[in-house]
C-alpha cells in the first residue's frame, strides 16, 4: 500500500492520558488506541500537539511510542510527530530516532521563533533530508505564530521525501491554492475538524482529527462519505458533531477531548502544565452534549 492510500481518510492525533499523579497512564492509552481502531479510523498519529508532546520527557516519549506500537499490533498505519524550533537539534534527533512501527513523520513548522518563508523552507529541507521516513508538513499558525504560505508549501512539495501537508491555517484561499498547484502525489490533509467536510469537497484527502479520539465511528463515517462524494450522507454526521468540536476547543485542547474521554471512562481529564483542565461552565456543556450523543 502506498503512502497516499495509507493516509487517506481519518487519522487521529492521539491524546496522552495521565493518571492523577501526573504519570502517563499506559493502560488508558491502550484502551484509547483500541477505541479508535475499532471505531474504524484509518491511521494513528503519535506525539502530536494533541498528545502534549512538548511536556513529555525523552524516556516517556520512547515508552509511549513502544506502547502504541504494541497496542496497534500493525492493525493500521502510524505517523510519528517530530518537530521543533531548533533545526539543528531536530535534524540530529531524526538521525537517531527509532521509527519501528511507523510509516511517516509529521513535522510542525518552527514555532515561537517566527521565521520568514525562506527560513521555514530551509528548515523543512533539512528535516526532509535527515528524516528516515517520508515527511508530512504541518502548518498550524494559531500555535506556531507563523503561517507557511501556499507558495512555500508548493516549493517543498517538490522534495522527494515530503509527501504532503496537514493544513490547519483555516484559510480557505490558501488551501485551494495548494490543492490547485500541488503535484499529483502530494497529499493535502485537513487539520481543522469543523472544516473537514468543505475541505474534502475542495480536494483534500482526509483529516488528522482530535474529535475522533472520542467519536471515531461517527467522524470516520463522515469522512468516508465525503471521500465518496456522498455529501448528503456526510452532512448529518458533520452537524451531529459540530457542537462537540466547539466544546472540545472552547477551553483549550486537549482538555476538552479528555473531558469527553473521561465521561466514557477511557482516561482521566489530567493535562500537564501550563495546560489546565476545562472549567466548570465548559464541563457542564460537555456533559450535556455527551448525554445527547449517548442516546
Amino acid at each position: 500500500m502506498n503512502l497516499i492510500d495509507q493516509f487517506t481518510g481519518t487519522g487521529v492525533a492521539i491524546v496522552t492520558p495521565f493518571n492523577k499523579s501526573g504519570a502517563v497512564d499506559f493502560n488508558a492509552l491502550t484502551a484509547i488506541v483500541n477505541h479508535i481502531i475499532e471505531g474504524g479510523c484509518e491511521y494513528l498519529v503519535v506525539l502530536g500537539t494533541t498528545g502534549e508532546s512538548v511536556t513529555l520527557s525523552l524516556e516517556e516519549k520512547k515508552q509511549l511510542m513502544a506502547s502504541v506500537v504494541k497496542a496497534n499490533n500493525q492493525r493500521v498505519p502510524m505517523m510519528l510527530g517530530a518537530g521543533g524550533n531548533n533545526t539543528a537539534s531536530l535534524v540530529a534527533d531524526l538521525k537517531q530516532i527509532d521509527t519501528t512501527g511507523f510509516q511517516a513523520i509529521l513535522s510542525v513548522s518552527p514555532y515561537y521563533n517566527k521565521p520568514n518563508q525562506e527560513g521555514i523552507y530551509k528548515h523543512y529541507l533539512k528535516v526532509a533530508d535527515a528524516s528516515p521516513l517520508p515527511v508530512l508538513l504541518y502548518n498550524v499558525p494559531g500555535r506556531t505564530g507563523a503561517n507557511m504560505t501556499a507558495d512555500t508549501t508548493l516549493r517543498l512539495a517538490q522534495h522527494p521525501n515530503i509527501f504532503g501537508i496537514k493544513e490547519a491555517s483555516g484559510n480557505m484561499d490558501q488551501c485551494m491554492d495548494i490543492i490547485k498547484g500541488k503535484p499529483s502525489d502530494f497529499m493535502v490533509i485537513s487539520g481543522d475538524d469543523p472544516l473537514t467536510l468543505p475541505f474534502i469537497a475542495l480536494g483534500m484527502s482526509g483529516v488528522i482529527s482530535v474529535v475522533a479520539n472520542a467519536y471515531p465511528r461517527t467522524y470516520a463515517n463522515m469522512v468516508r462519505s465525503c471521500l465518496k462524494g456522498d455529501f448528503a450522507a456526510a452532512r448529518p454526521l458533520h452537524y451531529e458533531l459540530l457542537n462537540t468540536i466547539k466544546n472540545m476547543f472552547s477551553d483549550g485542547s486537549p482538555g476538552g477531548v479528555k473531558a469527553y474521554l473521561n465521561l466514557m471512562e477511557l482516561c482521566e481529564e489530567e493535562v500537564r502544565e501550563p495546560l489546565e483542565i476545562v472549567g466548570d461552565a465548559t464541563r457542564t456543556k460537555i456533559k450535556s452534549d455527551f448525554e445527547r450523543l449517548s442516546k
